[in-house]
């Protein structure tokens, strides 16, 4: 029988959740009140520009958890590889949520952010709307992913 270490297991599982939770608030909660902020805010209201500063920066500052996840999933990972604990699922998961992490936090946000210094104007381009539809697609895929992973690990822990 091969030794575990249980608080290294429930922390990662702890992250994956965590950070399953966090895509799902910013996708689902965050995002939309900030771009429908005319509901909440009276005598003022910022417009879909000054909403998009908002919301990059605080996936600019996300971002700096989800390179941290990714190292962890990685390190994780390779452990259980390692030590002989192999299973396609969560490897697979594994492998798409670092790759999906790693999109969004070093090549989406900060191409959107580039694009919102240069103004209004590159925000209201063909080629900022590709990449904002794409980190769309791909913040989805990181949710699905980490939600396979996260189910994938506990399910293995429970047969360990």
């Amino acid at each position: 029988m091969i030794k575990r270490n249980i608080y290294l297991d429930f922390s990662y599982l702890l992250v994956i959740a965590a950070t399953l939770g966090a895509v799902l608030v910013l996708g689902a909660l965050v995002a939309p009140v900030v771009f429908h902020n005319d509901n909440l805010l009276v005598g003022m209201l910022l417009d879909h520009y000054n909403s998009g500063i908002i919301m990059g920066e605080i996936f600019r500052r996300f971002s700096f958890w989800i390179y941290f996840v990714t190292a962890y999933v990685f390190v994780y990972e390779a452990m259980m590889y390692k030590k002989g604990q192999r299973d396609n699922i969560a490897i697979v998961s594994g492998f798409i949520t670092m790759f999906t992490s790693l999109l969004f936090a070093a090549v989406y946000t900060p191409k959107i952010l580039e694009m919102q210094k240069l103004g209004t104007e590159a925000t209201q381009s063909d080629t900022f709307d590709n990449i904002h539809i794409a980190s769309e697609i791909d913040f989805k895929i990181l949710a699905v992913a980490l939600f396979i992973l996260f189910i994938r690990r506990l399910m293995l822990l429970r047969t360990s």
